[in-house]
């Protein structure tokens, strides 16, 4: 699947750029508290570690933005500060060598602090993200569109939008998220044909890995394959590193950027002669931080489809009633007794 990408502004995030004809980049937020330093770096060099490409931290208070500096010096990632209600900690935030800037209109103060905050961005060359979010929507929009409508959202956006316009500063960035799916590609719709900025992605407050990966894949492949969104988040409930992986995931079954093996493995059913489940985890195990040729693998568990899957990856396992068959690019090189498959197959990764 090769999707067109609408082409939006570009703006640049360190060395980043988001928009354009760009890759589409993966982000998280880190879930320390940010006045614990040494915590909140271990987290980001994690992050790194799994492919997040940039990362946010929340700046909740002075003690916060007071750690900002001494984060800034031991990453080498774009940075974003997280900012609601005061103006201040995104002075802090970009006097400390920030990226970027992610503010919550809806929570953010009067017109003058945000003419404040846009100044200072634009003199240090510094992004902003409208974030607007349907649970902190301004009372008078809420009064206008009789609730947090994708309407209303669109409409905080294009307001702020405004605002940042008026002071010549055009460095922005649009998000529109909501917890329920409908609404936030609702929303997305609208704001795309509203505006030129690039779009980050997401659904906001998925919920715990398993729901919250179901809720944003499907809601992130929508927009995706409509050719919308320049950067994503995945929201999860948990360890941010889960949210970096399955962006990267939801990406590559789009084609849309390249992530590790593409891993195949059936569903099993009554024929299905080995513990296929334990040999896929196995297999799995085995292709973490696998850096080499190996493009493609299928494990597969049966004589029906097991034979024909494995022969259209660069590695595959066919396991049988009593034996298993090892292909390389199409060609049987190894046949051998269930037990021994996994040994097998590692001796023709490794040698691949």
């Amino acid at each position: 699947m090769k999707t067109q990408r609408q082409v939006r502004q570009e703006v640049r995030v360190r060395d980043i750029v988001i928009g354009g004809t760009a890759p589409i980049t993966v982000q998280s937020m880190t879930n320390t508290d940010t006045r614990d330093v040494a915590a909140t770096i271990a987290q980001i060099q994690q992050l790194q570690q799994a492919g997040c490409e940039i990362v946010r931290l929340a700046v909740l208070n002075s003690q916060a933005a007071a750690a900002l500096p001494q984060i800034r010096q031991k990453v080498d990632l774009p940075l974003v500060a997280d900012i609601h209600f005061d103006y201040r900690l995104a002075l802090a935030a970009i006097a400390a060598g920030f990226d970027k800037l992610r503010l919550n209109p809806g929570n953010m103060g009067d017109r003058g602090q945000i003419r404040q905050v846009a100044q200072a961005a634009k003199a240090a060359g510094v992004p902003i993200r409208i974030g607007i979010n349907s649970a902190s929507l301004e009372k008078e929009l809420l009064h206008t569109y009789g609730g947090a409508t994708p309407e209303a959202m669109v409409a905080s956006a294009l307001k702020h939008i405004a605002y940042l316009e008026a002071e010549d500063f055009n460095d922005i960035i649009v998000s529109l998220k909501a917890p329920d799916l409908p609404r936030t590609v609702a929303a997305y719709r609208l704001m795309a044909a509203a505006c030129h900025y690039p779009l980050h992605i997401g659904i906001t407050h998925a919920g715990s890995p398993q729901r919250g990966i179901i809720t944003s894949a499907a809601g992130l492949a929508i927009l995706l394959a409509e050719g919308l969104g320049d950067t994503l988040r995945v929201s999860l409930t948990g360890d941010p590193v889960t949210e970096v992986e399955t962006g990267w995931r939801i990406l590559a079954s789009l084609e849309l950027r390249e992530y590790g093996v593409r891993l195949i493995s059936c569903p099993t059913c009554g024929r299905c002669q080995v513990d296929l489940a334990a040999l896929v985890t196995q297999v799995e195990e085995l292709l973490l931080g696998y850096q080499g040729p190996v493009q493609s693998v299928a494990v597969m568990g049966c004589e029906v489809n097991g034979p024909g899957e494995a022969q259209e990856v660069d590695l595959g396992i066919a396991a049988g009633q009593g034996m298993g068959l090892i292909f390389r690019r199409g060609e049987v090189v190894a046949k051998v007794a269930p037990q021994e498959l996994l040994t097998e197959f590692r001796k023709y990764l490794q040698g691949f």
